[in-house]
């Protein structure tokens, strides 16, 4: 694997775990909206499993960000951000 796409993983893990942090949530609870076992959303976070497209689709719904912040491609956390100059 290379060098930049190791990094993108552990933003990733680091991300969705800060996210979920954030949003005050625990393992628990964000593993039932997934609908898996917390034991194996755990893994997602520290790096053990690699996490399908399908899971980061909903962790991006579920804080309201993109899926480019939550693998790492950018550094703009909120959709507003990202799309504020379509609007005005």
């Amino acid at each position: 694997m290379s060098f930049v796409i190791v990094n993108l993983v552990i933003i990733m893990n680091l991300r969705i775990r800060d996210m979920r942090e954030d949003a005050d949530l625990t393992q628990q609870q964000v593993a039932e909206y997934l609908m898996c076992d917390q034991s194996l959303y755990s893994k997602y976070e520290r790096g053990e499993r690699p996490v399908p497209l399908e899971i980061i689709v909903k962790l991006a719904h579920l804080y309201q960000t993109s899926v480019d912040y939550l693998v790492g491609l950018t550094n703009k956390k909120h959709l507003i951000e990202e799309y504020e100059h379509i609007y005005i």
